[in-house]
């Protein structure tokens, strides 16, 4: 097994993607784990998606000054790699001044303990299994910021047709936490969206009805415009209710969003 973590930006995450799966690709790997918000929508040949365990916490974290989004200081100098955060951010406070910030979580904490900055937004998932949660002061709700795709989720991948290491990762599938990554993946793709896009999705299944709630937001990195929508459903069927919440992205203009936040990237 081979397990991949990228905390740099876009292109750190894509290389460590295509050096697990290349593993795969190779032999060298029976079974491959990604962040499940880090692997690209369309699949690469030859390789499948085998198993979503329980997924963790899929906030967003702050740390730094503040109890709330509404209680941060004005002006406050905030960091962050995820043009998705950016775009939330001064969605809802367009006083913060947002700095681009890479490294690996280490790398950031030691810059905002330094007073280079005044916080820092990062996944709580993450944050959690690396042992750091004592860092966060408050989690933002995902009304306020919507995460990213398979934020929170691992992702198991193997290769086609390899049924041995199928049968070694079934029993860890967390059947909630497929549907959810399933639908959410499904938006990305329709809208060609692409792990640095400024858009998050996140899905919620209440298993007590069977039934699932997706938000998404879609906005220019500068907070200027976006789009936001909502849509629920049979949990069953988190590609429907995926489509579904596509389409009506579309239909608001969210495709021509993306299309000019790429270009102002």
């Amino acid at each position: 097994m081979v397990e991949v973590g990228a905390d740099g930006g876009a292109e750190d995450k894509a290389r460590f993607v295509r050096g697990v799966e290349q593993a795969l690709l190779d032999g060298n790997a029976e079974i491959g784990v990604h962040s499940a918000k880090d692997l690209p929508a369309e699949l690469t040949e030859g390789l499948m998606l085998a198993a979503v365990p329980k997924r963790e916490d899929p906030r967003d974290a702050w740390i730094g000054v503040g109890s709330s989004l509404d209680q941060v200081p004005e002006g406050a100098k905030v960091g962050t790699a995820s043009l998705r955060r950016q775009a939330q951010l001064l969605a809802a406070r367009p006083d913060l001044v947002v700095s681009e910030l890479h490294g690996n979580v280490d790398t950031r904490l030691r810059k905002l303990a330094e007073g280079e900055l005044d916080a820092i937004v990062l996944a709580v998932a993450g944050l959690r299994r690396l042992g750091r949660a004592d860092e966060i002061a408050f989690p933002i709700p995902e009304d306020e910021m919507t995460p990213a795709a398979g934020q929170g989720s691992l992702l198991l991948q193997t290769r086609a047709g390899d049924e041995e290491a199928l049968a070694l990762v079934d029993p860890i599938v967390d059947e909630p936490a497929l549907r959810e990554l399933t639908a959410e993946r499904t938006v990305v793709a329709l809208l060609g969206a692409t792990c640095a896009s400024p858009i998050g999705v996140h899905a919620k299944v209440d298993a007590q009805n069977d039934r699932m709630r997706m938000d998404a937001f879609v906005g220019l990195p500068d907070g200027s415009e976006w789009v936001r929508d909502q849509v629920e459903g049979d949990s069953t069927e988190p590609t429907a209710i995926g489509a579904e919440l596509a389409k009506r992205l579309f239909d608001s203009g969210a495709r021509d969003l993306l299309d000019r936040a790429e270009a102002m990237a």
